[in-house]
């Protein structure tokens, strides 16, 4: 039997914010008769998440994302709706809940910035009780799998951003929450300290069977760990689904990218279909899905190309069109 790990339903989170009139009188106004209105970061949210599941929670800026992970651990009250995590009402924060989950958020720091990592780790094990052997075993293990060994009796202010955000990690997970928020966590990092992330959270989900929400920008993050995608915009779900069905609906086209030996008339290679940019020897051209290889085979019969390779459509371009699509999807 699947065990739903996270139940959310009709989840609305609003924000009281004051509306001052600008100009000194104003500010005298706004002493005697204050003007509110409500800012709904969160509307009518509903969706469940079964017990290992990797999900990608994904939207622009002010979509609603943080709220959301914010209240499923219980650092933020609901305005209305209902929501479970392991059981637990988050908003109550009991001890046994807060045990069992952890949030990271790639742009806060738990770790004490002129203490080495090993300090903070020692006063998360007080804080959340861990057994001393268990402890060493975790550290160890974690440090392993992230290769941060060797930087965790140095000062956390002479590391570099990757080392950091490494360090948090273990830092979030030194008592094996069974539950974990990712809230941007490759943030700042450069593509190999991304992939190496990356590589670690896979792991992670697949050894200790964790459910995980994760949150990202980097579109690279959702297409190399999420097979299901929640989008949400203005606070509301757009999607909930599989990030390959998702995909093949709003993206019935491939890409051909060529390059060509000499220069050729652009017009003609417009007979292979759509030419979306043409420079410097090299092109891009959009074509039907299921016409992918006759087109490329028609672009290699009649131009000189060097190179050419068929691919999928970036999923970056693929969610702006989800976006523009609003509640039609």
């Amino acid at each position: 039997m699947v065990n739903q790990v996270i139940k959310v339903k009709n989840l609305r989170k609003y924000y009281k914010v004051h509306q001052k009139e600008p100009g000194l009188i104003g500010s005298i106004k706004s002493f005697f008769s204050r003007k509110y209105y409500d800012v709904k970061a969160v509307e009518n949210v509903s969706f469940t998440i079964d017990e290992g599941e990797l999900i990608g929670f994904i939207g622009p800026n002010g979509a609603g994302k943080t709220t959301t992970l914010k209240v499923l651990s219980g650092l933020l009250y609901p305005t209305s709706g209902d929501v479970s995590v392991l059981g637990y009402e988050p908003f109550k924060r009991q001890s046994e809940f807060q045990k069992q989950f952890s949030l990271v958020m790639g742009q806060k720091n738990q770790l004490w910035w002129d203490l080495p990592p090993w300090e903070s780790f020692i006063l998360n094990k007080e804080i959340y009780e861990i057994p001393e052997e268990q402890f060493k075993k975790t550290v160890e293990e974690l440090s392993r799998m992230l290769e941060i060994t060797d930087i965790l009796k140095i000062q956390v202010r002479k590391l570099s951003l990757g080392q950091r955000m490494k360090a948090e990690l273990v830092a979030a997970l030194l008592h094996n929450p069974k539950v974990l928020f990712l809230d941007e966590p490759t943030i700042g990092l450069d593509v190999l300290a991304q992939k190496k992330m990356r590589d670690f959270i896979k792991e992670y989900n697949l050894k200790f069977n964790a459910t995980i929400i994760l949150t990202s920008h980097y579109m690279g993050d959702v297409r190399e760990l999420c097979n299901r995608v929640i989008i949400i915009d203005k606070g509301q779900i757009l999607y909930d689904g599989l990030l390959d069905d998702i995909v093949q609906k709003f993206a019935p086209y491939k890409v051909i990218k060529a390059d060509l030996e000499k220069e050729v008339d652009e017009k003609k290679l417009s007979g292979v279909g759509e030419v979306k940019e043409y420079r410097d020897l090299q092109v891009i051209i959009h074509v039907p899905k299921d016409e992918a290889s006759k087109k490329a085979a028609k672009l290699l019969g009649k131009f000189p190309v060097a190179d050419l390779t068929i691919e999928d459509p970036p999923i970056e371009d693929i969610i702006r069109t989800v976006f523009s699509k609003g509640m039609d999807i």
